[in-house]
């Protein structure tokens, strides 16, 4: 499943970040696209506003075909304090400029993906291409919260992929 985790993190941060390349963040000294995986990150990380911070709930696996069936939940969670120059009287419109950068992203077709093996990254080898691809379903977007001076969202997508030999 960590593959199909991988893969999904990167075609979501590639598409937002040609979306919108000015929503950047940076974490620890390094300027990246506004999207993160919490999992991945130190817990400083975490609350970084104006960016796309993915999550994952628990697996389903459905082991009845030739292939196992992995669903996978994603919380994509997200706020925004608005911009300084407008004092965050802006920051309703902000939040609505970061759905509207999400349904985009996601709803660009292909609405799939060639899942990718990228373990092989952190030792100097190159990604490798799998034999199976990944989907996902329509976002749903949950309701708008108020976190003191910001406005925060959790959007939610199921991403679902047959699972190769040993990936388990």
């Amino acid at each position: 499943m960590q593959n199909t985790k991988d893969t999904f993190y990167e075609t979501l941060r590639n598409r937002l970040a040609a979306l919108n390349p000015d929503r950047t963040i940076v974490i620890r000294g390094v300027t990246r696209p506004g999207t993160l995986v919490e999992e991945n990150e130190l817990v400083t990380a975490v609350d970084v506003p104006d960016c796309f911070r993915l999550r994952w709930r628990p697996a389903a696996i459905d082991a009845k075909g030739t292939l196992p069936l992995a669903t996978l939940q994603c919380e994509i969670a997200y706020e925004t304090a608005g911009t300084a120059l407008n004092s965050g009287m802006d920051r309703g419109r902000a939040l609505a400029a970061m759905d509207g950068e999400l349904l985009a992203a996601l709803n660009q077709a292909p609405q799939n993906a060639v899942k990718t093996n990228y373990a092989g990254l952190a030792f100097g080898h190159a990604a490798i291409t799998m034999n199976t691809s990944l989907w996902w379903a329509s976002v749903a977007f949950g309701p708008t919260e108020i976190k003191d001076d910001r406005l925060a969202r959790i959007a939610t997508v199921d991403v679902m992929s047959f699972e190769e030999t040993g990936e388990l």
